[in-house]
């Protein structure tokens, strides 16, 4: 089949959609490669002690908040502490689910910017920022209707559908979350690629 200008013009619809996109994950990669190339992330990704103890930290973050969402997403779902109000299990685990939230972001960004642009290149953070995304939608959907609202839960004759889908839901897009960050390490960086190589930093304390 010969070229024509019906061709052409085929060939040529979406060009700009697909510019714009590829200058946008060029910023992304520009400001990835900035971040990781800072004194302070560099520090942090050569340190033979400060890298591995904001690694164990994260999972120590990890493992307190994840405990308060899984208790409080079972108690709506009529699963769990059953002798104890709804509100009075919300209330209680606030303080410490966002100690560990806190704990979590941090170490995440400091692990994050110290290798960025491996981050970039990988499949399974694109996933996880996608279901953090999603998370944040949750909680816009369900917050006031749920969360915010746990007096008017423990007045009703039985736990309402809401609520229980907001904790299916939740507990599914955290499993997700923690699947894909675990997955994040299973896949190898591409080398040949990466703008800032590690073989260039000289571990120091």
């Amino acid at each position: 089949m010969g070229w024509s200008p019906r061709c052409a013009e085929r060939a040529g619809a979406g060009t700009p959609a697909r510019t714009w996109t590829s200058a946008l994950l060029a910023m992304i990669l520009s400001l990835c490669q900035w971040a990781q190339s800072t004194a302070f992330f560099t520090a942090i990704r050569g340190s033979w002690n400060v890298y591995p103890v904001v690694m164990a930290t994260h999972l120590l973050g990890i493992a307190l908040f994840g405990g308060m969402i899984l208790i409080t997403d079972m108690r709506l779902l009529g699963l769990a502490m059953r002798n104890r109000s709804i509100s009075d299990v919300v209330d209680q685990l606030r303080v410490p689910k966002r100690v560990g939230l806190l704990i979590v972001a941090t170490c995440g960004i400091l692990m994050l910017g110290s290798k960025a642009e491996e981050y970039y290149y990988n499949i399974y953070f694109r996933i996880k920022l996608v279901l953090l995304l999603c998370v944040f939608l949750h909680g816009l959907i369900f917050r006031s209707s749920v969360y915010a609202n746990t007096a008017a839960l423990d007045r009703a004759a039985k736990i309402p559908g809401r609520a229980k889908l907001a904790a299916l839901l939740s507990l599914l897009l955290w499993a997700g979350i923690a699947c894909a960050g675990r997955a994040i390490g299973y896949i190898e960086p591409p080398l040949e690629r990466i703008h800032a190589m590690m073989q260039s930093d000289r571990p120091h304390t």
